[in-house]
């Protein structure tokens, strides 16, 4: 068997396994990276790209007075009884430093997201924006030959496959056919858009999670880092000691035994596509398979299981063993069905979510963690324990064809295949149109009567939408009273069916705040290092703010690599 050599070993090729290699390999540790899909960039390519970070440079260069001490107390209180206390000081101490790092020495550059409020501002320490920041859209041409190993973006979550960037960008794309200026702003990228797809066949306008990626890589290969696609890990080799000294890996040319002098980095991407593991830890998938997820295919636990066949502990006390999302499935042209996350329409005027009872359920423009769980319960509440968790957007021509809705884009794109298809459902009147999903017709219809005697003015007395910094954020600023509140009125009226889903999973392999494996005695598994979703969430199964998961994935992979080079800064 072919033997090699390294300092570190990094499985997995998302933004916690690829920080992780960048800032060992900055350090002038010999880092490979294995990754065991025929492309790189992991669940983090296909992602928003966003990552909380409190006192991160963008913020506090943009003047917004936050500190270590405040997103102390707003995560105590988002994580309560589950607040790990020495894993989130490792995290608040290290963030801004992380981030730094990465501006001063690599391809990773940051944008501000000033807009995205943290999910529960008004909770103690809670903050109206500055703490998740994105990376800056990046030029795919910059990763040569390469370009064709990077994952793409999620395909249902672009337009025709062009990404599309967040904030103001998203705004230009909803005014398209109101605003010249948008017009012209949204032709402009298309052309070029077309030209790329022309002469590379993919995007070279690379956007949030992808550009997150992308510069990772480049990072990566600018620092002499190899990423080995087609390389599935087997299993973790171990001395007399105990200590783990390297991992046994299949190659297409055969299998390699990969030796560690500093130790194994495991960031293969949490359990999302686990069937066994969603079975035994996701109450709304008695079977495992009723739970949705945008997850790539790889993602089945392998740093899970290769943690706990060395003496680690996977974390299941979290009250979610994941960060949920309500996604809808539209139809592919094979006839296979895809994965819609829900972020924005939800918080649009003029929507609303149902269950088959024809009742309002939660505020919509809450996070979408909020959003499942409620759905979750009320289901149970409605249909009994083990029920599958269903509810609807409900919404009007009006509101459909200026904002979309789920897959179904807003006008002048065309839907009527999505109606053929079952996707999209409509009716010419609400009774209708509950009929198609089996709902309560009369409920519906006074569910929306309610809506619709408040929404005018702004107001929802029933469940507060559009009341906070956060809810806001995604709605339409030209919207008044209330950039969330619109009566829905004019028929024909549309309907888009919802499941739960996830962004990535919490529930992980137990670690310090050096992000060292922990057996079951609370004791460093000595050579063995975890990150992003491999390692437990260090927010206490809740969803405080945007980028909660690739934050801590950047940071503690800078943890990693500090420890393992035996510095403190």
């Amino acid at each position: 068997m072919e033997r090699q050599e390294v300092d570190v070993l990094v499985v997995g090729s998302g933004a916690g396994g690829l920080s992780s290699a960048v800032a060992a390999a900055h350090r002038r540790l010999k880092v490979l990276v294995v990754e065991k899909e025929p492309v790189f960039g992991g669940t983090t390519a296909r992602s928003g790209g966003w990552m909380w970070i409190p006192g991160n440079g963008p913020e506090l260069r943009a003047g917004i007075d936050d500190n270590a001490e405040k997103a102390r107390i707003y995560l105590q209180h988002e994580a309560g009884e589950h607040f790990d206390a020495e894993r989130v000081d490792s995290f608040l101490e290290a963030g801004p430093k992380a981030v730094k790092f990465f501006e001063d020495n690599t391809s990773l550059q940051f944008d501000l997201g000033p807009f995205f409020a943290d999910y529960h501002p008004d909770a103690p320490g809670g903050m109206d924006g500055g703490r998740s920041i994105v990376a800056r859209p990046f030029d795919g041409r910059e990763l040569g030959p390469e370009i064709k190993r990077l994952r793409p973006p999620l395909q249902e979550i672009t337009f025709l496959g062009m990404m599309i960037g967040s904030g103001k960008e998203l705004l230009h794309f909803f005014n398209v056919l109101r605003s010249p200026v948008s017009a012209f702003y949204v032709g402009k990228l298309f052309l070029k858009f077309l030209r790329d797809m022309a002469f590379h066949g993919r995007p070279m306008r690379l956007m949030n999670g992808n550009a997150l990626a992308g510069r990772l890589a480049k990072s990566a290969f600018d620092k002499g880092v190899p990423i080995w696609t087609h390389a599935p890990v087997r299993e973790l080799l171990r001395d007399d000691a105990g200590r783990v000294i390297g991992a046994r890996i299949d190659r297409r040319d055969g299998p390699v035994e990969v030796i560690v002098k500093k130790g194994v980095v495991l960031a293969a991407g949490g359990f999302p596509q686990d069937m066994a593991r969603r079975k035994a830890l996701m109450p709304h998938a008695p079977t495992g398979y009723e739970h949705v997820t945008p997850a790539p295919p790889g993602n089945t636990g392998d740093g899970l299981r290769m943690g706990e066949a060395v003496g680690a502990v996977v974390d299941t006390s979290l009250p979610h063993a994941a960060a949920w999302v309500p996604i809808s499935r539209p139809v592919k042209a094979d006839g296979t069905l895809g994965t819609f996350p829900h972020f924005v329409d939800r918080s649009k005027p003029g929507v609303i979510a149902v269950t088959r009872s024809g009742r309002r359920f939660v505020n919509e423009a809450q996070s979408y963690h909020d959003f499942c769980q409620a759905m979750v319960a009320r289901n149970r509440e409605e249909a009994g324990e083990g029920a599958e968790p269903a509810a609807w957007f409900i919404t009007d021509h009006r509101a459909f064809r200026k904002y979309g809705l789920g897959y179904a884009k807003p006008a002048p794109v065309p839907y009527k295949a999505l109606i053929q298809n079952g996707y999209l459902l409509r009716g010419n009147t609400l009774k209708e149109l509950a009929a198609q999903f089996g709902a309560d017709g009369e409920q519906l219809e006074a569910t929306v009567a309610e809506f619709n005697r408040h929404a005018p003015r702004g107001e929802d007395p029933a469940f507060g939408k559009g009341t906070t910094s956060y809810n806001r954020s995604l709605g339409d600023p030209e919207n008044t009273p209330n950039p969330c509140l619109a009566p829905i009125k004019d028929g024909p009226f549309y309907a888009v069916r919802l499941y739960v889903g996830d962004l990535g999973t919490f529930a992980g392999l137990k670690t310090n705040g050096n992000a060292q494996v922990l057996d079951e005695e609370g004791r460093p598994l000595e050579g063995l290092y975890s990150v992003g979703n491999d390692a437990a969430s260090i927010m206490g199964g809740n969803y405080p703010g945007g980028g909660i998961t690739l934050g801590p994935a950047i940071t503690f992979g800078y943890i990693a690599a500090r420890h393992m080079a035996g510095g403190n800064d």
